[in-house]
């Protein structure tokens, strides 16, 4: 698949922190013998999960279903991308190289380019401080402020906030309103500067698939088209 999103070349890292997920999980770690014997490897079910699977239609949100030392399970909020080789990131950072096997509308089938330790992608591994997943979209936006307006864009977007690049100068806690495409008169405050780099945190905050929808809507509008 290859969409044109509307984003600007230059972009990197998000802000953080959810709600719940809107799915609900079933017994983690469970394994299921019935199809172990179809897919080669125990399957550990119901592992539910949200990670980021990274296409050159773009980066998305999507949950792990179920896993195994050999291919994955994914549900996505709307259709997964048609690519046959992708990336999955988990929010500790790992990433595995995938291949598609089976796509069928939200759901998929993956393989993974070399056989992994399930037990680390289970438990995830954390070198760093744990965040939320951060998507690398680059969205035009307006801040306003009682005194101010500027044009900034973003680098990332995450459901509790945003990294921006702006030219204008912002103070630390100062409020602001956020408008932008599907971004229309958010609320939020300048947690952090450097440079001409901010990031934000929103008062009110993404639900996942809200998140994962209106990154959809921006890079690739035909993944949310309803499946015959």
């Amino acid at each position: 698949m290859r969409c044109h999103p509307s984003r600007v070349d230059a972009a990197q890292d998000i802000s953080e922190n959810c709600r719940a997920m809107d799915y609900q999980a079933g017994t983690s770690g469970t394994q299921s013998a019935g199809r172990d014997d179809q897919r080669g490897a125990p399957r550990y079910l119901s592992l539910i999960r949200s990670a980021k699977l990274i296409s050159p239609a773009g980066e998305f949100l999507c949950v792990i279903r179920d896993v195994s030392a050999t291919g994955i399970g994914l549900r996505g909020f709307h259709r997964l991308p048609s690519d046959s080789a992708v990336a999955l990131e988990l929010q500790n950072g790992e990433t595995f190289e995938l291949h598609a096997v089976r796509r069928q509308g939200v759901d998929g089938s993956y393989r993974f380019e070399r056989p992994i330790e399930v037990d680390r992608l289970i438990r995830e591994v954390w070198n760093y401080p744990k965040r939320q997943l951060r998507l690398n979209l680059c969205v035009p936006l307006t801040l306003t402020t009682l005194t101010q307006r500027a044009e900034a864009v973003t680098l990332n977007l995450s459901q509790q906030g945003a990294r921006i690049e702006c030219d204008a100068a912002f103070a630390i806690d100062q409020n602001v309103r956020v408008r932008g495409q599907g971004m229309n008169d958010i609320r939020a405050k300048v947690r952090w500067r450097r440079d001409a780099h901010y990031g934000l945190v929103f008062d009110n905050t993404f639900s996942l698939r809200e998140l994962a929808l209106h990154a959809a809507a921006l890079q690739c509008p035909q993944l949310l088209e309803e499946t015959g």
